[in-house]
Parts: structure tokens; sequence; C-alpha cells
């Protein structure tokens, strides 16, 4: 059994699927149930929704009590009028800067760099834990307006985007799975327990998001997705 089917199954613990409704008397009987009863039906299209969105081949987790798409340490939550952040957004967790060695002893994954970019103009390392390693390196261009974030994609999330409907939509990068969220977005930064720093909440410009050799990338700036997706075919 994969990851995915597994994670559907203990999914579908939390539903209560009702009998099939008969046409004629079923369906007053249903109008008459308090209001509640219908939560589980909606949780069920919740699940029906991000499971359709779900690639067959890339472990992915379709949360329907959260609302929550989960894919290579990135969590999406589709909100139709999402709260937009104010005022200047906090810097992730201890974040300093460092050259590119430094920026490679600060964490334990490869930075790989786009060749199509070539050298960054600024590097970021971000959030040690008590050894001093790093979680998250980041990599600058055009004064800052496009970006890299690397972090290790074995670990919990990273990052919790809200976007407007019709929101992220699947895309691939080298053959393998990816995530393209069209257009601005709020982007706050989820901490080593779990929780979402909303000081760290801004807004985004178009991402793409995706998973190679157990490191997640977050390639965000003005980009059309096609050229995006050129960018991070370009790693070496």
């Amino acid at each position: 059994m994969g990851d995915l089917e597994r994670e559907l199954r203990e999914l579908s613990a939390w539903l209560d699927t009702p009998e099939p409704p008969d046409v004629t008397g079923g369906v007053r009987v249903r109008l008459d149930r308090p209001r509640w009863r219908w939560r589980p039906l909606a949780a069920a299209a919740s699940v029906a929704l991000l499971v359709a969105l779900v690639p067959p081949t890339r472990a992915a987790v379709a949360d329907a009590v959260a609302g929550l798409l989960r894919f290579a340490g990135v969590g999406i939550a589709t909100s139709p009028a999402p709260t937009l952040p104010g005022g200047t957004p906090s810097p992730l967790p201890a974040q300093r800067t460092a050259d590119l060695a430094e920026a490679q002893r600060a964490v334990r994954f490869p930075i790989r760099l786009p060749a199509s970019l070539g050298t960054p103009e600024q590097v970021l390392v971000a959030d040690p834990d008590a050894a001093g390693v790093c979680r998250v390196a980041t990599l600058l261009y055009d004064g800052g307006t496009l970006r890299v974030d690397a972090f290790d994609g074995r670990l919990n999330l990273a990052f919790h985007k809200e976007v407007t409907p019709p929101g992220a939509e699947w895309t691939q990068v080298d053959g393998d799975f990816a995530v393209w969220v069209d257009g601005p977005h709020v982007l706050s930064y989820v901490d080593r327990t779990g929780e979402v720093r909303e000081e760290t909440a801004r807004l985004a410009a178009s991402t793409l998001i995706w998973q190679d050799a157990d490191v997640s990338y977050r390639l965000e700036g003005s980009l059309s997705k096609a050229d995006a997706i050129e960018i991070a075919r370009s790693l070496r």
C-alpha cells in the first residue's frame, strides 16, 4: 500500500457515509434533520475535491477537516477572501546572510544553483536548531524580487499558503510532480513546532513548488509557469 492510499484510508475513518437516499421520501427526511448532519457530507465533498488534485505517484495529503493540501513541505489552503497581511513582515527565525560556502555548511542538504540565473545576489539561512543547523536556505535575485527557498523535504511543513480559487494546479518538473500557484497569495512560515508564524505573513508572487532528492524548493517571482519550470530544471 502506497503512502497516498494509506493516508486516504485514514481519512475515510473520519467520514460518516450515509446510505443512498430514497428518491421520493429520503430527500425530505434529510432536509428535516439538524444542520450538523450535513457536515460529514461537506467533508466528503472536500475530500473528493482535494483527492482529485492529488497526483497518483507523489506523496501528498488532502486534509478534509482543515481543507488543506500538503505537498513537499508546503501547506496550501484555499480561501475565497484570504486576510491580506499588513505592515512589514518579520524575517524567518534567526535569519542571517551568508556566503555560499558558509550557507552550505549551515544546512544538511546540498544547495543547488539555477544555472539559468547564475550566482545569487544574496544568500540567507534561517531557523537553526539547537546544534546550529539551519532549516532553510534562500537564494535572492533581482533585488530580492526573485527567490529560491530550499529546505529539507523530509521535515514537517515549512510554509503555509492561502490562495484564492482556483488556487494551485499540478504541473511537472523533469517528469516529477510540482505545484504552480499563479498570482499573488498570502505566505507564512511554519515553525519547527508546526505553528504558523503570522508575523512572517506576506503577499507572495507566483510560485512553483517541487521536490528533488528529499529537498523541497519554492521558486517565487513575477514569472510565467513555463519560465519557472525552465529555471527549476536548470538547478545544478
